[in-house]
C-alpha cells in the first residue's frame, strides 16, 4: 500500500477512535518489508495533536517468523508493561478489518535515541551513561514480575529446546565452524535446565530496541521475541559483545559493569543467579553468531545481494571471537 493510501486508511481508522481526531499529516514509512512494516504520523486534534507509530503487516502476511509473538501478542505485552510502569509506548487502538490497513497497532510515538554509537559517545547522553546499566537491572525486573496470569498465550521455551533449535539451525546451513561446535558441546554440557521461576522474557532487550534520552530509558520496543522462559535470558542477551560497540569492558551494553545490572535487578525484586546468566551470555553469542552467518548465506544464495547483509554476516568471526573468551578457563 503506498503513502497516500495509508494516509486516507489512518485518517479513516483514527476518526473512528480518537475523540476529537480530525485527520492525520506526515505520514512517512520508517522501515519494512513483506511482512512488518513501521509508519509514523500525527493525529491531528483541536485539543493537541499526537505523534503517533503504525506497527502493522499488511493483509496476506503472518508472522515473520516461528518465534514470533504477534502484533496482537505485542500490543497487549506494552499494554501490561505500561500499566506495570515499565518504561513503554502507550498503546492507543489494535487495529481490526474496520481499518483495512493489516494486522497490527498504533502507539504513541517516544522521542529519544535508539542508535547505540550516539548513546555511547554523545555529550547529551553524558549523564545517563553512568546510570544505564543499574536501570537497566531495574527495568528488567519490573518486566519479568509482570504476572503471567495477565499475559496472552506465548510459547514457551526452555534453555534445552533452545540448544536443539539453534543446533538445527547451524546444521541447516552446512558450513562447518569449529568454534561454534565447541559451543554447542559446552552449551550441552553446562545445561541448567528448566527454571524454576518461569516468567515474561522480552527475548531481544539490547541496544536499538531501547529508546534512550538524557535522563534514561525512556521506552522499551520490539517485544517481537517474547514469550515464557527463564528470566536470566534477558540479562545474559543484553550483555552479548556485540552489543557493547567497542565498550567490552562494560559489559551491559556498552554501559556499565554485570554488578551495577544485578543490583539495579535486585534492588527491584528480582533475583539473580550470576551461573545461569553467563550460560544465557554464551548462547546468546552463538544465536547471534548464527544469525549472522544466516544472513551470509542470503546474501551469497539469495537474489538480493544486500551489501547489509553481507557486512552482518561478516559479524560471525567476531562472534567466534567472543566465543572463544567466554569459554577459555579462568585461572
Amino acid at each position: 500500500m503506498a503513502a497516500p493510501a495509508i494516509a486516507d486508511a489512518l485518517a479513516h481508522s483514527v476518526k473512528r477512535w480518537c475523540a476529537g481526531a480530525t485527520g492525520i499529516r506526515a505520514a512517512a514509512q520508517l522501515s519494512g518489508g513483506a511482512s512488518q512494516e513501521t509508519w509514523s504520523f500525527v493525529i491531528e486534534r483541536p485539543d493537541g495533536d499526537i505523534a503517533a507509530i503504525l506497527r502493522r503487516s499488511p493483509p496476506g502476511y503472518g508472522s515473520v517468523s516461528g518465534r514470533a509473538a504477534g502484533l496482537d501478542a505485542e500490543a497487549e505485552l506494552m499494554r501490561l508493561a505500561y500499566d506495570a510502569g515499565v518504561p513503554s509506548p502507550r498503546v492507543l487502538h489494535v487495529l481490526s478489518d474496520d481499518d483495512q490497513l493489516g494486522a497490527g497497532f498504533i502507539m504513541q510515538k517516544v522521542e529519544g535515541e535508539t542508535i547505540p554509537r550516539k548513546i555511547l559517545r554523545d555529550a547529551e547522553f553524558a549523564d545517563a551513561r553512568p546510570k544505564l546499566a543499574r536501570q537497566i537491572g531495574t527495568i528488567l525486573a519490573g518486566l519479568h514480575g509482570i504476572d503471567r496470569a495477565a499475559l496472552p498465550a506465548l510459547r514457551t521455551i526452555s534453555s534445552t529446546e533452545e540448544i536443539g533449535l539453534l543446533r538445527d539451525d547451524y546444521r541447516a546451513m552446512q558450513w562447518p565452524r569449529p568454534v561454534f561446535e565447541l559451543a554447542l558441546r559446552w552449551l550441552a554440557d553446562h545445561d541448567p535446565g528448566a527454571s524454576k521461576n518461569i516468567t515474561l522474557v522480552h527475548g531481544d532487550f539490547r541496544h536499538g530496541n531501547l529508546i534512550i534520552g538524557p535522563e534514561g530509558v525512556r521506552a522499551v520496543l520490539d517485544w517481537e521475541l517474547a514469550h515464557l522462559g527463564d528470566p536470566m535470558e534477558d540479562l545474559g542477551w543484553v550483555c552479548v559483545n556485540s552489543w557493547r560497540f567497542g565498550e567490552i569492558d562494560k559489559p551491559v551494553g556498552g554501559l556499565g559493569s554485570r554488578e551495577e545490572m544485578f543490583a539495579g535487578y535486585q534492588e527491584a525484586g528480582g533475583t539473580v543467579d550470576p551461573d545461569r546468566v553467563k550460560f544465557w551470555e554464551v548462547m546468546g553469542t552463538l544465536r547471534w553468531g548464527i544469525m549472522c552467518c544466516g544472513m551470509m548465506q542470503r546474501f551469497r544464495l539469495g537474489p538480493d545481494h544486500s551489501m547489509e547483509r553481507a557486512m552482518i554476516g561478516r559479524r560471525s568471526s567476531e562472534t567466534e571471537i567472543d566465543l572463544l573468551r567466554l569459554l577459555a578457563p579462568r585461572g
